[in-house]
């Protein structure tokens, strides 16, 4: 059985396979590798409509029909509520978690299943072109996906009943299909502007090695955009048209756009509607779309510590980038014309295939290629404080995991709570959820005495698995990252941009925390031992203690950024002053362990329990404290 590979587009998806060593799109009746993504429900029992049918028939059916509903995979209902009302589109409000459109005569569906009845036409195209069922598949996602939107693309093809080999960026794809049909190597661009999302990734291509080094993007960019800006020129009240007319004007503004594009005389124009549109008009009405994408580029190429003139060569990827106006766009940009002799609808599906039939372990197009892909934001753990412990940084290459040991931050705690974060800020707060789990049933133990591994994976789909294990008791738990909706192209910028200007706060405003919560322990810890050995200090001893205590106490209370330094000194001072003190205490304590007396008696005195831990009551897991991950007194990170 052939394996295939699947661009599953916003606008339109192809499906691909090796035959005798050359990849190819598979054709519809009509000879056409691309069906756009579009599915129109029936009646109960009745087969959806799938295909370039649905959309002609859209207009006479908008509200059963669906197209570009990629926008809405792994996002949730408040993520997607401007875009489904610029898509006409009704979501049910009884669920909050994702997005499940309301459908005239049937059932409410969701992105994932319209997504899996694109999949399945394919499948059945391959059916029909290859004689029989195909094997695994290779689904390329846009770089910029996260888990939640990798996690509903897998969905859907489970539904469709096709078994995914792997999930493959489409800049990748597109470089895989450049990079062998070429024989290419140095480092190149590759622009991927889409139906409805913009990648670029920066590549190194050297001796069947492809390793992306690193990645930006927008999920929420393409060619949708387009179209609306150029319908809004001559139907600027489009918003209080009926959802039959506003179909039928943004099917005419795609057409306008793709005679547009296609005309080789600058001072072409378009029909819309009746309307004559110039391609002047349009590209000024879409100049600030296509320049959306100049800042990922820029922070592509940051990331790859290079400059555009270190790039070799620029590949163009999408629908989208036929406009001339995007081209001229990235021959600006990057300083050279971008290469386009590979079609830029079909490269993207020809990538996958080629990665399809190599992973069939037989295959004629290369025995040595390795392909080193990229997760495009942070990856770490919330710790005492709110702050974030990076696990994974951004552009680090996958498959990969990472581990690091935390502790306890409370006496007798049972339970440790682990905040799964996705970002590059400093503190957790700034950065986006993906999932919360507790480790539960921890020995009952000091403060800092337990040791929890924590394990990150990411796996060559760039989905993460996270598990926590405690070390002395074996005690283990773990979490797929499914969040029920995923980062928002606009939250993935913002926390990019975020991240380096507010880069300085960050530091100072992590650095704080830490201070805070090291002389929170310290204090703790100062406050216990006064409660059961204060007849041990002299009265000018303990005035002294209790005032750089006291000092520290309030400043721990009040602090802000400038007080940093202040409260690192009086914590080390009071380390200093009350260093005799717990020295008595140790010497006292040893004296006592080694005075020959009943075990059960020394323990007592020294406030321990039959089985050697500290007295004290329990913690409530369900209430279970962040891991601590660095400190002196109480706690500590290995």
């Amino acid at each position: 059985m052939a394996n295939i590979g699947i661009d599953l587009g916003t606008t339109n998806s192809l499906v691909a396979v090796v035959m005798s060593g050359k990849a190819r799109c598979l054709l519809d009746e009509a000879g056409t590798p691309m069906l756009p993504s579009v599915v129109r429900y029936e009646a109960a029992g009745v087969a959806p409509v799938v295909g370039a049918v649905a959309l002609d028939q859209a207009p006479r059916f908008p509200g059963r029909t669906f197209s570009s509903t990629k926008r809405f995979m792994g996002r949730s209902p408040a993520d997607c509520a401007e875009d489904a009302r610029i898509f006409r589109y009704r979501m049910d409000d009884a669920e909050p978690r994702f997005v499940r459109f309301l459908c005239e005569d049937h059932a409410p569906v969701t992105p994932v299943e319209v997504a899996s009845e694109v999949l399945k036409a394919l499948k059945a195209r391959a059916v029909e072109c290859l004689f029989g069922e195909p094997g695994g598949a290779v689904i390329t996602v846009p770089a910029y996906f996260d888990d939640a939107q990798r996690q509903a693309t897998k969905d859907a093809a489970r539904l469709a009943g096709i078994e995914v080999l792997r999930l493959l960026n489409e800049p990748t794809a597109a470089a895989i299909a450049y990079g062998l049909d070429q024989r290419a190597s140095g480092k190149f661009a590759v622009y991927d502007l889409g139906g409805g999302t913009f990648d670029v990734s920066i590549l190194d291509l050297n001796d069947g090695i492809f390793q992306v080094l690193a990645t930006a993007g927008d999920t929420h960019l393409g060619g949708d955009d387009f179209d609306r800006a150029l319908a809004a020129l001559v139907f600027p009240d489009l918003a209080s048209r009926s959802d039959s007319e506003a179909r039928s004007i943004l099917a005419g503004a795609e057409s306008a756009k793709r005679a547009l594009s296609a005309a080789g005389d600058a001072g072409a124009t378009a029909d819309l509607q009746g309307c004559a549109v110039s391609r002047t008009a349009f590209e000024q009405a879409i100049a600030p779309i296509v320049a959306r994408t100049t800042d990922a580029c820029r922070q592509a190429l940051a990331d790859a510590g290079l400059s555009a003139s270190d790039v070799d060569a620029v590949v163009l990827v999408g629908g989208s980038t036929r406009v001339p106006y995007v081209r001229q766009h990235v021959a600006q940009l990057f300083g050279r014309e971008p290469y386009s002799d590979l079609n830029p609808d079909q490269v993207v599906a020809i990538g996958a295939a080629m990665q399809a039939d190599i992973l069939t372990g037989s295959s004629q197009l290369s025995d040595d290629l390795l392909l080193l892909d990229v997760i495009p934001l942070s990856l770490g753990l919330e710790v005492m404080g709110g702050i974030v412990e990076k696990f994974i940084p951004r552009c680090s290459p996958i498959p990969i995991s990472a581990s690091q040991t935390f502790t306890t931050h409370a006496d007798g705690q049972t339970g440790i709570a682990l905040h799964i974060l996705q970002g590059d800020r400093e503190l957790a707060r700034d950065n986006r959820s993906l999932g919360r789990f507790t480790l539960k049933g921890l020995p009952r133990l000091p403060a800092g005495i337990a040791r929890i591994k924590v394990d990150f994976l990411v796996d060559a789909d760039g989905m993460l698995h996270v598990s926590a294990k405690e070390e002395f008791t074996g005690i283990e738990t773990q979490i797929d990252v499914k969040p029920s909706y995923g980062l928002t192209e606009d939250e993935i910028e913002a926390m990019l941009e975020a991240s380096i200007d507010n880069a300085e706060t960050d530091v100072e405003d992590r650095m704080l925390i830490e201070a805070r919560v090291e002389a929170e322990g310290i204090l703790h810890a100062l406050d216990k031992a006064l409660a059961a050995d204060r007849a041990m200090l002299t009265e000018p001893h303990f005035e002294r203690i209790s005032a750089v205590a006291e000092a520290l106490r309030l400043l721990h209370v009040s602090a802000s950024p400038g007080d940093r330094k202040r409260i690192s000194e009086l914590s080390h001072e009071l380390d200093e002053v009350s260093a005799t003190f717990a020295q008595a205490r140790i010497e006292r304590d040893l004296s006592l362990a080694l005075s020959g007396r009943a075990a059960d008696t020394v323990g007592a005195e020294l406030g321990l329990n039959a089985d050697g831990t500290r007295a004290g009551p329990p913690l409530d897991p369900s209430a279970a404290p962040a891991p601590s991950n660095h400190g002196r007194t109480s706690y500590a990170r290995s």
